[in-house]
């Protein structure tokens, strides 16, 4: 076990090795389940009702509010038999924002894991210790990168964070606000409306809870009330905390003929674990995970899935203007330009 940290939150796809992993290592963490695999496992599951799955999944995703998810998962479930016992199965709270015992935030796909796995695509051919002095030039880099436009900042929050707040600040221009006490109110936001506990910092359309940034109806109270909007945000969306999280320095290494190695480790006789290989073709596709189906080629020749041209052994029909001529001939259906080849032609 690493370590025990009740809020941490790790979000993969549904690869049992991961699973044992996350159960070995984080015990307490919650391990959620990205919405774009889960969404890929449905559209292989349920082949004939992909439209359906598109129109309703992603809302249902990201919703906040309970009552909104159980409309949208009612219709989905009605449009698509079936997809209700498998998610059900999978578990709600794995892959909805609404039913996630810990905050997910805005992390609901392993975007950024993808976004890694293309920048290192062509150095994963390289042996270990290249491939993670690779690994290390890239993070020296982006910290590098990250540290600089932090340090820039001038603003209370972070970049993003200021202009959410800002287009939420419009948004919230339109609603009325009605109090009931000095912490409680009734927001009205067009023909619903929404009650705002400033005590407890809770808004029933839940935004403010789980993001821990005010939401379009608590900003709505801010501006009747004296209380201020960057005193409602969290701390990890400031400044300071952007700054401190790429403060640390990933330090160049020097060449290894200048390096200080104690006697004792210069000694020690490190060998490869003795481990049976298998000569074949290294692995390039990654291993798919649970409910997934890796996309079968398409052969060129015969248009046929399962096999390329390469392999491909059946047989090609005339075109249909030669048909008439040749009715019981499969041969291929490219003109012959050579003039033996014509002649050859000619006698069939």
């Amino acid at each position: 076990m690493f370590g025990v940290n009740p809020v941490l939150v790790i979000v993969s796809d549904r690869h049992r090795s991961i699973n044992n992993a996350v159960q070995e290592v984080f015990p307490q963490a919650f391990h959620g389940i990205c919405m774009y695999h889960l969404l890929n496992n449905l559209k292989t599951k349920f082949r004939n009702k992909t439209k359906e799955l598109e129109q309703h999944y992603i809302r249902m995703v990201k919703t906040y509010n309970l009552q909104d998810f159980h409309v949208l998962f009612y219709t989905l479930c009605s449009a698509v038999p079936g997809v209700k016992e498998y998610l059900e199965a999978v578990g709600l709270d794995r892959w909805t924002r609404s039913h996630a015992p810990s905050r997910r935030y805005n992390i609901m796909t392993t975007n950024i894991l993808e976004s890694l796995n293309a920048v290192l695509v062509k150095v994963r051919e390289l042996p270990i210790t290249a491939f993670v002095n690779e690994i290390r030039f890239l993070y020296q880099k982006w910290f590098h990168e990250r540290h600089t436009k932090a340090g820039g900042c001038t603003s209370m929050m972070s970049k993003d964070v200021e202009m959410k707040l800002e287009q939420r600040k419009d948004r919230a221009q339109a609603m009325g606000v009605i109090c009931a006490d000095q912490y409680m109110f009734d927001v009205v936001d067009g023909d619903r409306n929404y009650c705002v506990d400033m005590a407890l910092w809770m808004c029933t359309c839940q935004k403010f809870q789980l993001d821990q940034l005010p939401c379009d109806h608590v900003l709505a109270v801010v501006r009747k009330t004296p209380y201020q909007a960057y005193d409602l945000c969290s701390l990890y969306y400031t400044r300071e905390f952007w700054h401190e999280t790429y403060r640390g320095v990933i330090s160049p290494i020097p060449h290894i003929s200048s390096w200080s190695i104690p006697q004792q480790i210069s000694d020690f006789d490190l060998q490869p674990p003795d481990v049976q290989t298998v000569t074949r073709r290294r692995r390039k596709r990654r291993v798919p995970s649970i409910g997934e189906e890796l996309p079968t080629p398409k052969c060129s020749r015969c248009k046929e899935r399962g096999h390329n041209h390469a392999t491909c052994q059946n047989p090609i029909a005339l075109h249909p203007a030669n048909q008439a001529e040749c009715p019981n001939s499969t041969l291929p259906t490219h003109q012959p330009t050579h003039p033996s080849d014509q002649e050859s032609m000619q006698h069939l």
